[in-house]
């Protein structure tokens, strides 16, 4: 059975290597003791690897000037939506350029925060579409964002 090792975890088996030498001796301590501590097994290796995952509602947008204001093709950090390559993302809750994968939902593709919403929405991922079709086809959803 595979054992989870938090930060807390490390810090107390550390304490132990510190507590079992002689109190004039410097603590020694190896790089296998290091690996053997700090692995993580593949169940929380997403997380150790991420700043943080968290649960999000999801909701799907397009550039149709419907649904923005009268410059569709700018984003609030004034990238023009309209002409990058970028995959882009709209959240209140995080600092333009954050990046973010949505597994579960996109795979390995990463977007990138470059855009607002209404400030009624502070808890919540708006993904950009390239048309209102595909936007209004995702719908409302709620999935695992990591934040990188």
């Amino acid at each position: 059975m595979p054992i989870k090792i938090t930060a807390l975890g490390l810090l107390f088996n550390l304490f132990q290597l510190a507590i079992a030498a002689a109190p004039s001796e410097p603590v020694t301590v190896t790089n296998e003791q290091i690996a053997e501590i700090t692995s993580v097994t593949a169940e929380n290796a997403i997380e150790a690897s991420y700043s943080k995952a968290i649960k999000v509602t999801l909701t799907a947008y397009s550039s149709d000037p419907a649904q923005t204001d009268d410059t569709p093709c700018i984003a609030a950090s004034g990238l023009d939506i309209c002409n990058t390559k970028q995959r882009i993302v709209a959240a209140n809750f995080l600092p333009f350029g954050t990046k973010i994968k949505i597994p579960e939902l996109f795979g390995d593709v990463i977007f990138v925060v470059q855009d607002r919403m209404h400030e009624r929405f502070n808890d919540r991922i708006d993904i950009l579409f390239p048309d209102k079709a595909a936007a209004k086809t995702f719908g409302l959803r709620k999935a695992t964002v990591l934040i990188l």
